[in-house]
């Protein structure tokens, strides 16, 4: 019975040290505080065994030392060995000196051996779930592909390549996602909880930083650090905006971005199932920033409130529905995207704009970029642009004071003619 004990220890270390999720000089530490544990319990002292565990056996060996004293002066017999039983074992020991011999653990009995099992698994069991929650606490804000496992009404259990359990709630998937048990699911590592030292990781993939991941991997200037997102806001299986911007001016980072015919763009729209995705590029031009986030509408004019960050979006007829969008998303997410409350007006004041002009028809006076930024943040005509104060036109298209008197005096000229 003794000898299969002893087999069914090397058995179950031999299966410690598999784990794959515990460091391996850790988990032989604790297997040697276990064993000393036991060894006190029984002699009173552990301070002369040697435990030597060998991992690539899943073995493990117990040397007692005791020193040779005559023998009617063995007081501690854990501690000292007669001559003449020393001289059993080699009959060349004297007194004084030290004797190693081999223990057999199983002489500690059934119950002392189980209590050992009983308090290693509690220890391995206790190292995994702090390593879990030390890798997965790492490894928040990345994404991690596992296959699903069981699919409940509120969540997803998933399985990691090490067999660690993930969790996808049902409010962190998109609400178009659809698995099969044993399908490869990626995500984002929203939260890492550790309630009780009970390790729970929680994973998203409704979370924008889920998006700017997967941006990251399809697009080698986000990855290289050329391109940067500064903003992203999403409605999960509809629609999102990105604000991307570059460090290089040789660098569309919109076109680089979307990658040539889409190609970039549609992976990351394929595995958010068909959501559509705008890339502006950024400024911190609030009025600009703000009609690019309203693409593809085009403004007329907009009117700010910094106090309350709020914007008056005035735009043609024409133009509202798309400025709003279907269902509202397009102007949810560009108050989303540039934390303005927007405020849509339509501007049908006609029969002013029937004396008016519009921009591009001072190509000839007025320079072609000019004339673009001018209209990328509201101002088609000449009476827009004449209408705001020349310090909100400064102040809105970074433009030279000299490069907007000028542009002021030819198209004041032209209506006082």
């Amino acid at each position: 019975m003794a000898k299969k004990e002893h087999t069914n220890l090397v058995d179950i270390f031999s299966d410690f040290l598999d784990k794959k999720n515990i460091d391996r000089s850790t988990l032989i530490s604790v297997m040697e505080e276990s064993f000393r544990n036991v060894i006190a319990k029984n002699f009173g002292t552990d301070e002369n065994f040697d435990i030597i565990i060998n991992p690539d056996k899943g073995d493990f060996e117990i040397y007692r030392n005791r020193t040779v004293v005559p023998d009617d002066e063995v007081e501690n017999k854990n501690m000292e060995i007669g001559l003449s039983e020393a001289q059993k074992i080699d009959e060349d020991y004297e007194v004084g000196e030290e004797v190693t011999d081999t223990l057999d653990f199983s002489i500690f009995g059934r119950r002392s051996i189980l209590t050992l099992r009983q308090t290693l698994a509690s220890k391995i069991l206790e190292l995994q779930k702090d390593s879990l929650f030390v890798k997965y606490s790492e490894k928040v804000g990345e994404i991690v592909s596992a296959e699903l496992y069981q699919i409940w009404k509120k969540e997803m259990l998933l399985m990691d390549e090490d067999g660690n359990e993930l969790y996808l709630p049902k409010s962190e998937q998109i609400p178009t996602d659809f698995y099969r048990k044993g399908e490869t699911v990626r995500a984002v590592v929203a939260v890492v909880e550790n309630k009780n030292n009970n390790p729970k990781i929680i994973l998203s993939r409704t979370s924008p930083v889920f998006l700017q991941r997967l941006f990251e991997l399809e697009v080698p200037e986000i990855h290289d650090g050329l391109i940067t997102i500064k903003k992203i806001a999403r409605i999960p299986g509809e629609r999102a905006k990105v604000a991307v911007e570059s460090y290089d001016e040789r660098v569309d980072p919109v076109g680089a971005c979307v990658g040539v015919k889409g190609v970039r763009i549609h992976g990351i729209v394929r595995e958010l199932r068909n959501e559509n995705i705008d890339v502006i590029n950024y400024t911190n031009n609030t009025s600009l920033f703000i009609a690019r986030a309203l693409s593809p509408a085009k403004i007329t004019s907009i009117r700010l409130n910094e106090d309350d960050k709020r914007a008056e979006i005035y735009l043609k007829p024409e133009e509202v529905s798309q400025a709003i969008g279907k269902g509202g998303l397009n102007i949810k997410l560009a108050s989303m995207l540039t934390g303005y409350n927007l405020d849509v007006f339509r501007d049908i004041d006609e029969s002013e704009y029937e004396e008016d002009i519009y921009l591009d028809e001072f190509s000839d006076e007025i320079d072609q970029w000019v004339i673009d930024t001018l209209k990328a943040i509201g101002y088609d005509t000449a009476k827009s642009v004449l209408s705001v104060p020349r310090e909100d036109l400064i102040h809105r298209t970074d433009f030279e004071e000299e490069t907007i008197d000028e542009v002021l005096a030819i198209l004041k000229e032209e209506f006082e003619d």
